[in-house]
């Protein structure tokens, strides 16, 4: 009997999910440090390495690229996002450290790193969105690179499934008639909300009516804390003196926030030359000094674990205290969720917004949608369930498997489907109907 695999491969975490002899499903874990996790960083790392008159490329993926990276940013490259490219026909390849990689070369390195089993007589069922990323995104075209770099990986053929409808797939099973369900899928870079018809009596089909996306989710999220609790201890808003005249600090200095490694990239002497010189003209040098030793020592990632882990904490309780400390700067800052929230407002605004648009385009209403099923980290934020148990009603949203329930619902509905296009290589279900 084939072994089935249901594959979640994300923009920034991907999942694995194995089907077992009973039909349950167990999601793959991976070893990190002392830990191990149920996702893996979407993420490449490339550097060189110089023997015996050669130079040698290597590459690591997942969290041993996240190692690889700090060890040397500047001599290294990372690769972050490889899903966003898929439909993007503007993007063919790129040369890293003199080798030319296609995209889908790219995702084949990510996935054989992902999945470190032999590839005979294993059956994938891999998701896609229902809209890929990007303005000009040609939908087809992004499932057929999918494939292709499936193939490139060893898989020549592979099921495909919509990822919303894998992400409800185990909590429509519980449906005890047809309903239509908005579902809620939270990444790290993205949210995506597709409304859906489920219908018990023809479990292998789901019918896309209507969807809607935003890059707003946690990594968004993670930022505000940090603009707001953080950067201002690092120089954000303070001002220095040029020729008697005070000017405000480059407020640059702090995009680099945005995302954790995106401070890697200040190590530039030229840039932390000129921190060094504002940071001598400041009225509050101390603080400029505490951002440059910060860049200096790589500290983005540990700084975006102490943020994420207060994000988690006030999910649970209505005050935690951020702490973050590194040489002589240590930060015990309390945060109340009331606060955190009024960060976060114009972004809860925008995805609800989103979520109107979503129904727009299935042409409904809020109060025709049966049933609301959220899932990804993000929906574990009071103020993101409230916002939709206030649109509709408490009693109707459920969530679940916040991590994983798109690679189980993969694996769910590979041992389910059968029939024409039911096997390896078959189509994905659904169209889209837009408004």
């Amino acid at each position: 009997m084939d072994r089935l695999i249901g594959i979640d491969f994300g923009t920034t975490n991907s999942v694995v999910a194995i089907l077992q002899p009973d039909g349950s499903v167990q999601t793959a874990r991976f070893a990190v440090g002392q830990a191990e996790l149920d996702v893996f960083r979407t993420l490449l790392c490339f550097w060189t390495e110089e023997g015996r008159g050669r130079i040698h490329q290597h590459h690591a993926a997942g969290p041993y690229a996240i190692e690889a990276y700090l060890e040397d940013p500047l001599d290294s490259r990372l690769i972050m996002s490889m899903k966003t490219y898929l439909a993007q026909r503007s993007f063919t390849q790129t040369n890293i450290f003199g080798r030319l990689f296609t995209l889908e070369q790219l995702v084949a390195l990510f996935l054989g790193a992902l999945l470190r089993q032999d590839h005979n007589g294993v059956r994938v069922v891999a998701g896609r969105p229902v809209r890929f990323a990007g303005d000009l995104a040609d939908d087809a075209f992004g499932e057929t690179r999918l494939r292709a770099a499936f193939a490139e990986a060893g898989f020549p053929a592979i099921d495909v499934a919509l990822e919303p409808e894998a992400a409800g797939y185990r909590f429509a099973r519980t449906l005890d008639m047809a309903a239509t369900v908005l579902v809620g899928d939270f990444g790290g870079g993205t949210s995506d909300f597709s409304v859906m018809r489920f219908d018990p009596r023809n479990p292998r089909g789901v019918e896309p009516l209507g969807y809607a996306g935003i890059g707003i989710a946690g990594d968004t999220f993670d930022y505000r804390i940090i603009d707001h609790a953080i950067s201002p201890l690092l120089g954000k808003g303070d001002s220095y003196t040029v020729m008697g005249k005070a000017l405000p600090v480059p407020p640059e200095y702090f995009s680099g926030f945005a995302r954790w490694h995106q401070l890697s990239l200040m190590r530039a002497p030229r840039t932390l030359r000129d921190i060094a010189a504002v940071a001598a003209a400041s009225a509050r040098p101390e603080r400029l000094r505490h951002l440059i030793r910060l860049i200096e020592d790589e500290m983005g990632y540990p700084l975006y674990q102490a943020v994420s882990a207060v994000k988690a904490a006030l999910s649970r309780q209505d005050t935690a205290t951020l702490r973050f400390a590194h040489g002589d700067l240590t930060i015990e800052r309390p945060i109340a969720r009331s606060e955190f929230e009024a960060w976060i407002a114009g972004d809860l605004d925008r995805i609800a917004a989103t979520v109107d648009q979503a129904l727009v385009n299935a042409n409904l209403s809020a109060r025709t949608v049966d049933r609301v099923f959220l899932t990804g980290g993000t929906s574990f934020v009071p103020a993101v369930r409230a916002l939709f148990e206030q649109r509709f009603g408490a009693d109707r949203v459920s969530g679940g498997g916040e991590f994983v329930s798109v690679a189980e619902g993969l694996a769910l509905i590979g041992r389910d489907r059968s029939g024409p296009g039911g096997g390896p290589g078959g189509g994905s279900r659904g169209g889209l109907k837009s408004g």
